[in-house]
């Protein structure tokens, strides 16, 4: 018994001191030195298994001495080697191993980030941003009004042209679809950076959202995966969509739930309606042989529903209408005959119950897709709360304030490395959220003109520490701390933080270019700027003062 507890003890001894991943080195990435962790795990197996061979020794030399000795049966039962017990102790050794890293992986990934700005601010940063100096707060404000407020300036213009035409394009395709069996399109909503005024890439492209539900009596049932034990890790934040008649539960019909006599037939479920049903399933757009919602079928329809729309209203315009991306369900381009092009993108969503909540089934050129999602996972998105919360916030925050111009600075520099080392799979969605995030634990006063430059070096600050981590959480989901006035479902609040960063653990390539262009751009800061910014004498620059678009 006492060695048992020996071997216990040491077992658990060892993996807290020994474990590589239980206690990480600060801003340092478990894939980064592999083979040296690979190396000390061996070494480590090797002086465990020697150890196990000397305790093995000194208890066979104790049992011989016990025998010879003579000594009471009863002593000598207690110190003899015995496998079973001996199998006992392993297998106890074990789980306590077992379950020592599952804490250590629930510890690590299953609580809220802390992002507070009291920490330490030489832990947050990182190698790469020590040795990066940031052009002056006159030259940022120089460099804004040259190369962001000159692109920002046709926005509204051109947002004022897509929206009263996708509005007619979509009164377009109500009409000619047939309400009895194809899906009803609502009013589109706008959405994304050209809504929350800091787009600053062209084409400056409008992307509006389409809310859309099935014909009667049909409806959508949302199955969806957002936290718990049994929620795939890779599968967090999204649904199923499943289409049943608004009588049925979500399990099937009605006669599921009624004991049916012999006599009695019912008519939806009988053997000469199951081929009927099954075709009446793909006509509602579903998954073949099942009835959730298919986001390819989605697409197709959509895109067939355009363009007879365009057919019947194009004599209308003076100008023509293709579609720019073939993947996406609406990404469309209006050409002028000066050869002009605007483009915009409409995309077909499902509404979470009665929320400013959807579901989407393509999502915009993006580097960090998981493979394992197929077409009848449709993902949330929350851009409308985005939106809101930003228009929240701009009655809080002082006028004239910085926060998005540090986006929109920021979000160029990335353009213009990707342009110069290739696309990353860093996108500016990222970008929005680390602003965000900072929004929420800097104080009001912090976010005036006065102070981009050291806005912006937190930005980057805080984005380089969660590249490094691999660990960047939804700002809505699990998030606690929202205001009220959102009026953001509770089920997503009270969610486990969905991290944003999860596919770079096992997309390595792709970590490793989106870390090497991230470094690229902070060496290149100062030099892009100054490439881009006019010389204003005396050291002065016009005000970063920016009208509301």
């Amino acid at each position: 018994m006492p060695a048992g507890i020996f071997r216990v003890c040491f077992v658990v001894i060892a993996a807290i001191v020994n474990h590589p991943l239980l206690f990480p080195k600060e801003n340092v990435t478990v894939p980064e030195n592999t083979e040296e962790i690979i190396q000390k795990m061996k070494e480590r197996e090797e002086s465990l298994r020697l150890e196990r061979l000397k305790l093995e020794q000194e208890m066979a030399v104790q049992e011989t001495l016990t025998k010879s000795s003579g000594k009471a049966t009863e002593s000598a039962e207690r110190y003899t080697h015995d496998p079973l017990s001996w199998n006992f102790w392993t297998a106890l050794s074990l789980v306590v191993f077992l379950l020592i890293e599952l804490w250590r992986q629930d510890y690590q990934e299953g609580t809220w980030q802390d992002y507070s700005i009291e920490e330490d601010e030489n832990a947050v940063l990182g190698k790469a941003f020590k040795g990066v100096v940031l052009p002056d707060k006159v030259t940022l404000a120089n460099f804004y009004e040259k190369c962001i407020q000159s692109v920002t300036s046709e926005i509204p213009r051109n947002r004022e042209l897509v929206e009263g035409f996708a509005d007619d394009l979509l009164e377009a395709l109500r009409s000619v679809c047939n309400r009895d069996a194809d899906m009803e399109v609502e009013e589109s909503i706008g959405v994304g950076s050209m809504y929350e005024n800091w787009r600053v890439q062209k084409p400056l492209a409008c992307d509006f959202i389409v809310p859309f539900t099935p014909p009667e009596p049909y409806c959508f049932k949302l199955e969806m995966w957002l936290s718990g034990e049994s929620v795939p890790s890779d599968k967090q934040g999204y649904s199923m969509i499943k289409i049943c008649r608004a009588d049925e539960n979500a399990t099937g019909c009605i006669c599921d739930k009624t004991k049916l006599g012999e006599d009695l037939l019912c008519l939806l479920h009988s053997k000469m309606n199951e081929s009927r049903h099954n075709n009446h399933m793909e006509d509602l757009l579903c998954y073949k042989d099942s009835q959730y919602l298919d986001g390819d079928q989605v697409m197709t329809w959509f895109q067939v529903a355009l363009t007879k729309a365009w057919n019947k209203i194009s004599h209308k315009y003076e100008f023509s209408l293709t579609f720019n991306l073939l993947d996406s369900p609406g990404a469309l381009k209006i050409k002028f005959r000066s050869g002009k092009t605007i483009a915009f993108n409409l995309t077909p969503v499902v509404q979470y119950v009665d929320s400013d909540v959807y579901f989407i089934s393509h999502f915009p050129c993006s580097g960090l897709v998981e493979d394992s999602t197929s077409s009848i996972h449709w993902f949330l998105t929350f851009a409308v709360y985005e939106k809101r919360y930003i228009q929240f916030l701009s009655k809080i925050l002082p006028a004239s304030s910085c926060h998005l111009s540090c986006l929109q600075i920021l979000s160029f520099l990335h353009g213009k490395q990707c342009s110069l080392t290739g696309p990353s799979s860093l996108t500016n969605y990222h970008l929005k959220t680390v602003m965000l995030h900072l929004l929420q634990t800097h104080r009001s006063s912090d976010w005036a003109s006065d102070f981009l430059e050291a806005r912006l070096q937190d930005m980057l600050k805080f984005l380089e520490k969660s590249l490094q981590e691999k660990r960047l959480y939804h700002f809505f989901i699990g998030n606690r701390n929202l205001p009220e006035e959102l009026a953001i479902p509770v089920v997503f609040q009270k969610a486990e933080p969905m991290n944003l960063f999860r596919p770079f653990v096992l997309q390595r390539s792709a970590y490793r270019k989106t870390m090497d262009t991230f470094h690229e751009m902070l060496r290149n800061t100062a030099a892009l700027i100054n490439e881009y910014t006019v010389h204003v004498p005396n050291g002065r620059a016009t005000p970063l003062n920016k009208e509301p678009l």
